[in-house]
């Protein structure tokens, strides 16, 4: 790593970033997100913008938050001893959207930076991120669209980058109890200082820059589609996988809980209603049926 590290230029980034995608969010929807600006007493603070109850979003959050600590928590050093005792700091913008329509996939983007420090020791630092798609009816060209969009982010930066990181958001998103994927991916890497701090910084970039252009087509494609009851029912069922993966194996989750974030920003994400049935299972040959055997097995869609 040839650079040192600008945080205060990742900073500028995502806040601009996170006003960009909400802006853009406010105007399909036509309910502005709420503005939630909040410190955290240990170090730093973030900006929490939220929407429920909207016309196209049962709810939705995009959280910009920067902390700061002076030991690293158990899930970020783990496998990493040499990290053990250093000083740290944080920024990143998260969002997850549950739209209402069940027709319409919730989605989930995030970017990140991270840093340590520690006196007479170069600064250890790593981007991470990644976006994904979790429908609850399957449309082949969403799927298509959204995993095109993801790589076109990537190739710029590395013909190896697409299939390294689509395959580990397949690895990654992954609810090891059910045996099934969460959704039909995307890309996730973690970890990523490649060349220099430039280099790393504009494929991180990349990747939130692309946010829009890999969903709101979706979004616009499928919002007005008719749905009733059987199709909101499942889709409460299927967002149980969304909570249990969250609050079981996400990283950032139990970063921030186990750092002493702010709890109210870290469940944003999670969906406002939601059903669990007792070994369930769909008819067969149903469009609800399609999606375990169509959508969740891993495969190649670009």
């Amino acid at each position: 790593m040839s650079s040192h590290p600008d945080p205060s230029t990742v900073k500028t980034y995502l806040l601009a970033l996170q006003a960009r995608i909400v802006g853009a969010l406010e105007q399909l929807d036509g309910k502005p997100f709420a503005r939630d600006a909040w410190d955290r007493p240990e170090g730093g603070g973030g900006i929490t913008r939220v929407i429920e109850d909207g016309n196209v979003f049962e709810r939705g959050g995009a959280n910009f938050s920067h902390v700061t600590g002076n030991s690293l928590p158990p899930s970020a050093a783990a496998g990493r001893p040499e990290l053990a005792g250093r000083s740290w700091e944080a920024m990143g913008v998260s969002l997850v959207l549950h739209p209402r329509n069940p027709y319409v996939p919730t989605v989930h983007m995030n970017v990140r930076f991270f840093t340590t420090s520690a006196a007479d020791a170069e600064p250890v630092w790593w981007f991470g991120g990644g976006m994904d798609l979790t429908p609850y009816y399957g449309f082949e060209e969403d799927a298509r669209h959204f995993h095109q969009s993801c790589k076109d982010a990537l190739t710029p930066f590395g013909a190896d980058l697409h299939p390294r990181f689509k395959e580990w958001c397949d690895e990654y998103f992954y609810l090891k109890h059910r045996k099934e994927a969460r959704g039909v991916g995307g890309i996730f890497f973690d970890d990523f200082n490649a060349l220099d701090f430039a280099h790393s910084f504009a494929m991180m970039q990349s990747v939130g820059d692309r946010f829009l252009d890999a969903y709101l087509p979706i979004l616009q494609r499928r919002q007005a589609m008719p749905y009733g009851e059987r199709e909101r029912d499942f889709q409460a069922y299927r967002r149980g996988r969304y909570v249990e993966f969250n609050l079981v194996y996400d990283r950032g989750t139990l970063f921030g809980l186990q750092s002493g974030g702010r709890t109210e920003s870290i469940l944003m994400s999670m969906p406002p209603l939601v059903k669990w049935r007792y070994d369930w299972q769909p008819d067969t040959g149903s469009n609800e049926a399609r999606l375990y055997s169509d959508f969740l097995p891993h495969r190649d869609w670009v």
